[in-house]
């Protein structure tokens, strides 16, 4: 690739071809895809019900200016929301989300000090960059906007950061690049507390936990919270570039006209495709579905790993990570050479991240490939 950037360090494969959980590369060598194209794939490559929507919105129209009105983006937004409580900005990823959530933080609180945490990850443009617990994507840049402080995660010291001059606390319920950690419940009910005290603004972020990916709608649903904000991406279209930022009532008064926009934020092709997404999460069969097979996925994987010393299978529903004894990258290379897509989560971390729509049988296929991989690795490392 001769005529790119180099900013991505890819697999020597192209994939060329998808349906449900299956790839096809250039060659023609199929693979079970672990990784859903980042959590964005929830329903699978090229769904049928995704792909007639989208086929007929095509056929009307593809793109208006947000200068109209638009039923179709009112009526996802319904969907999103799932209440009245609650208003949307579409945008097209997830680090616009974030940092129309910044931007309505610090524009309703008049104040500038965020705090976010260790090994969290919000984003690579500038405002959520600077609210990402990582230095090495950092590194390079200059100066970053000021007024982020960062704590520890799942750790009580965080709660003596919130105070009267706190603008929003910003929080992954599982971080997903920063090592699948999850958060602690009653941790997080002590955030929101505290937040409600000193009247910051609670935002989590949903980018990757959104839309089924651990086990209910959204991964807050899980933790007793009614969060200021949340923001959405990856899922919400099953590939479509959207975003969006979701916030509470109250917070219209400081995001009217001329405050904020995005020129393709509300594209109509991935609102018909993010429609029938919601559409689907929410028959109560498939999240029931999702949460047996979620929940025996991990059962088997902590028993395929039992063995390795210090090893840890942590995450929800399918958002789920191994913590290895070493290096993840040459786990992940044995996998795709026998055709299983995986990926790291930090040096140490297998992140598996299979559809949503994945069948029994394609998650026993991926177990055999991976006790495989293992078995190699670390049999060469003690002989």
């Amino acid at each position: 690739m001769k005529n790119v950037f180099p900013n991505y360090k890819r697999y020597p494969i192209e994939l060329v071809e998808g349906k449900g959980t299956n790839v096809k590369d250039a060659q023609g060598k199929t693979y079970l895809d672990f990784t859903s194209g980042i959590a964005v794939c929830n329903l699978g490559h090229v769904p049928d019900s995704v792909k007639t929507v989208v086929e007929a919105q095509l056929n009307k129209i593809w793109h208006t200016s947000n200068l109209y009105e638009s039923s179709l983006e009112e009526e996802v937004a319904a969907k999103i929301a799932q209440n009245e409580a609650y208003q949307v900005f579409f945008c097209n990823s997830g680090t616009e989300a974030n940092e129309a959530a910044i931007k309505l933080a610090r524009k309703y609180t008049h104040k500038e000090k965020i705090i976010s945490f260790t090994q969290s990850f919000h984003g690579r443009t500038f405002g959520s960059m600077s609210a990402t617990g990582q230095s090495k994507i950092k590194k390079g840049f200059g100066k970053l906007v000021p007024g982020f402080e960062f704590a520890t995660f799942n750790e009580n010291s965080a709660l003596e950061q919130i105070d009267e001059d706190t603008a929003a606390v910003f929080i992954e319920l599982v971080q997903g690049e920063g090592g699948v950690n999850v958060a602690d419940p009653t941790w997080v009910q002590a955030i929101q507390a505290k937040c409600e005290e000193t009247g910051a603004l609670l935002i989590v972020d949903e980018i990757q936990t959104g839309i089924g990916r651990t086990g209910t709608r959204y991964a807050f649903e899980q933790y007793a919270i009614s969060p200021d904000m949340y923001t959405l991406a990856k899922g919400l279209a099953n590939g479509f570039p959207i975003g969006a930022m979701i916030g509470k009532n109250k917070l219209a008064e400081a995001f009217g006209p001329g405050s904020h926009g995005s020129t393709f934020g509300g594209n109509k092709i991935a609102l018909a495709a993010a429609k029938q997404v919601l559409t689907e999460i929410d028959q109560p069969a498939f999240l029931e579905e999702l949460n047996i097979k979620a929940a025996d996925f991990k059962k088997q994987l902590t028993a395929l790993v039992k063995g390795l010393p210090g090893s840890e299978v942590r995450g929800k529903g399918f958002l789920l990570g191994i913590e290895l004894p070493g290096p993840a990258d040459e786990v992940i290379a044995a996998c795709r050479e026998n055709g299983l897509l995986v990926l790291s989560a930090g040096p140490n971390v297998l992140r598996i991240l299979p559809p949503l729509t994945a069948t029994e049988e394609e998650i026993a296929a991926a177990l055999a490939i991976l006790n495989d991989a293992l078995l190699e690795k670390w049999m060469i490392q003690e002989g």
